[in-house]
This record gives structure tokens, sequence and C-alpha cells, in this order.
């Protein structure tokens, strides 16, 4: 028998029996469904736990333990030649206020000292302007202008709060604050320490060239000053100016920290191998990828285990369809013996029925997955902001189907159809031909 006539024998016994086969690829379809929708769970919370740690740390940043080594010269020559190392990036953070003035408004934030030339190689672009070439040039933080108030805004920012308080919620005064372009204005800066506040330095005239990208996460105000290196004397200079006593002098003004940074992310874990290797203490966010990646693992293992029994239970209707098909069939059995047809022929027909109810129930199943990962993705979050009040749904993907799922799924409800057509297959080759020309049509 042609394979041609093989596919036809198949179909034309699909046909007889369209009702019973239609229940049998529904439940193939519900139960393959039911496996990726529910795996989907896994990979779509892991991607959106990635994105969240990626989008929020440099990839290819080495942190020093402890984040306040201090490094020689000679250590950070050492550190500069392993292969494939960027950079090592010193940042200073100065321990004191900053005040702010910029026509009727103000505002205190921290300020950091760094080498632009190396934050420039390994930085997100800034959200608008460049960085600093003269000493008198700065780089503020993303919120920067949001958070330079004057009374009105203050008031406004008081009035709003109260509200938002009220009904249960918090308002951030975004709103508020300088709305226009800072690239090119200047501002005015005094230091004062945490322990007299309102003791302020003289005033020093600095000139906005940069504003940085806007933070990860939504609920980070960055209002911070960035400065050269240069800066730090004359910052110094500047807080010996609200020293309240002599012992003051003995303050360690300054905090140092040390970043390096790879090439590529492909280089991070040789570079981490190699330093500890050398006696330092480093650790990357790829390590936390790594553990993040084992638990999700272990989840998606039990997500798909789950599903599977799904597809099991639909393969006990696939089992009873063809188990019926074999004994309505007994006498077209017999007359396929009679004319020569072997046992591994006759097998190898109702085995392709089964899988084609498994092959149609996948397809369905793939393509309804789709369409409830997508449906869940767009309205999960309004679902869950109207009943918690809160705005911070938007970003979880609650739902992704990887082509990696669809395969293991696919061959999990194919495989376990064909299975289900095994036995009652073997069955037929059993069959006797005289005791099947006898039976009543």
């Amino acid at each position: 028998m042609l394979f041609k006539d093989q596919i036809d024998f198949v179909l034309q016994h699909i046909k007889k029996n369209k009702l019973r086969v239609f229940m049998t690829v529904l439940a193939a379809t519900m139960g393959c469904a039911f496996l990726i929708v529910l795996a989907s769970i896994g990979f779509g919370l892991q991607a959106s736990m990635e994105e969240e740690i990626l989008s929020n740390q440099s990839v290819t940043k080495i942190e020093v333990m402890g984040g306040d080594a201090q490094f020689t010269a000679e250590e950070v020559a050492e550190i500069e030649s392993v292969e494939n190392v960027q950079t090592v990036l010193k940042t200073t953070t100065m321990d004191a206020e900053a005040k702010s003035f910029f026509e009727d408004r103000e505002t205190i934030s921290g300020v950091r000292l760094t080498n632009f030339t190396d934050y420039a190689s390994i930085a997100k672009p800034l959200a608008e302007g460049t960085y600093p070439k003269n000493e008198n040039e700065i780089v503020v933080g993303y919120h920067f202008g949001q958070t330079l108030l004057n009374e009105a805004d203050r008031k406004l920012i008081e009035e709003k709060s109260k509200a938002a308080e009220a009904e249960g919620t918090y308002y951030n005064g975004e709103e508020e604050g300088y709305k226009s372009s800072l690239i090119g204005k200047e501002i005015e800066l005094a230091i004062s320490s945490h322990d007299n506040p309102d003791k302020l330095s003289e005033r020093m005239t600095y000139t906005i060239v940069g504003v940085m990208p806007r933070p990860g996460y939504q609920w980070v105000i960055e209002n911070r000053i960035y400065m050269m290196d240069e800066q730090r004397t004359a910052l110094e200079n500047s807080f010996k100016q609200v020293m309240v006593d002599d012992s003051a002098s003995d303050f360690q003004l300054f905090n140092e920290r040390y970043d390096i940074y790879a090439k590529s992310l492909e280089y991070v874990k040789p570079i981490l191998e190699d330093l500890r290797g050398k006696g330092y203490g480093v650790y990357s966010v790829t390590e936390q990828l790594d553990e993040l990646n084992i638990f999700f693992l272990v989840l998606k293992v039990g997500l798909i285990f789950v599903g599977t029994i799904a597809v099991l239970i639909a393969s006990i209707g696939i089992f009873n369809t063809m188990t019926m098909a074999v004994t309505e069939r007994t006498r077209e059995i017999g007359v396929l013996k009679a004319i020569g047809a072997s046992p591994k022929l006759i097998q190898r027909l109702f085995l392709m029925e089964s899988t084609f109810i498994g092959v149609i129930g996948t397809v369905l199943a793939i393509a309804i997955s789709y369409l409830v990962s997508f449906a869940s993705n767009l309205l999960l979050p309004i679902v869950l902001e109207a009943a918690t009040g809160e705005a911070n749904f938007s970003n979880i993907q609650f739902s992704a189907i990887p082509w990696q799922l669809v395969v293991i799924a696919a061959t999990i409800s194919i495989g376990v159809a064909m299975i289900s057509g095994l036995r009652p297959a073997r069955k037929a080759t059993k069959i006797e031909v005289m005791q099947a020309l006898r039976q009543e049509l």
C-alpha cells in the first residue's frame, strides 16, 4: 500500500467518526495548551526578573567586595592588565550635603567625583547633554530639575501629599520642580556638614552640561551631582569652612570605591576567576543570574511536570478512541490481512491515526496558548492595577512562550498520543483473519 493510500485510509475512518475524533482532539488540545500556558508562567516571570536586574545594573560590572576597598596605583595597573578588562572605575562619594541654588529654587543632593573619560566608556548614554570637559562643569541626576523647588512648589507638594495620604497612596512630587532644560544653566553650590546643616560654605558656581539617564527603578529619585576628580581639593577647602571644631579635621570627607568593567558579558566569568586567583574579592550580578536561573529551572520543570499530567489524562481519551476503532474495524483488518497486508502495515495505520490526533491537537494548542499568553500580559496588569490601586504591574511579563517550550510541549503531546495508540495498534495486528472475516457487518 502506497503512503498516499495509507493517508486516505486514515482520513476515511476519521471522517466516519467526526464527533468522537473531535472530542478526542479537543481533549488533546486542552491538555497540551494547559501544559504550555502553565510553563509559560515560569518563563515569563524569569524574563521579567532578568530584565529588572539587567536594566538596573551593568552586566559587565564586577564589584569589589566591601565596596570601599582601596587600591594602589600598582594594583589598578595589575587589574587593568588582566585580559579583556576594559577599565577600573574609581568613584568618590562626598560624605556631606551639597545645597544647590538656581533662580528662586534650591535642592539638597549628594556629590560624586569620577574620571569621566573612564565613566563614558562604560555608562549608558546621557539623557541630555555631554560629559564635562572643564573643572567648573557638572552632570546632574535625571531628577535634579524635579527636586529644584521654590516655596510655591513646596506648598503644592504638601497639599497633594496630604490628599494622597488620605486616599492611602503616595505622591512623589513629579509634577513640580524646574521643567525646562538645565543644559547650560549655572547653579551655585554650597556645602554643609550633617552635624550642622544650617551652616553653609561659600557658594561655588558650576555649569550643568549633562543629565544622567533615567534610573532603572521607577521609585528611585536621582538628583546627585557628578564632578571631575579635580574638584576634590576645592570641595575639601569648602568643607573646612563649615567645620564645627578642630576634631572635624579628622573626619573622612570622601569615600572611594572601585568597580571593574569587562569588555563584554562573555568575559565576566573568566575575569572573575582570574581576579579571585590573584586574591581579590570580587562579585558580579551575573552570578546572581546563575542562581536565579537554577531556581527558575526547577520551577519550570515542576510546571512542565504538572502540565504533563493533563496531557496524560487526555491520552486516556486517545486510547479509548483507538481501542474502539480497532474493535469497529475488525472485518477491515481481516480483509487487509487476507490480501497480504503485513502486521507492520496494519500497526502503522493505527499509529498514524493516533499521531494525527496528537498533531492536530498540538497545533491548535500552540495557537491557543499564544492567544492566552498575549491576553494575560495585556489584561492582568490592568486587572491587578484596578484591584490594588498600584501601577507597578505594567513592566511584569506574566507569560512568555519561547520556541524551546513549544518544542518540549509538542514532543510530549505527540509522543503521548503515539504511545496511547501503540497498544490498540498491536492489538489490531493480532486479529485472526478467519475470525475477522466471519464477523458480521
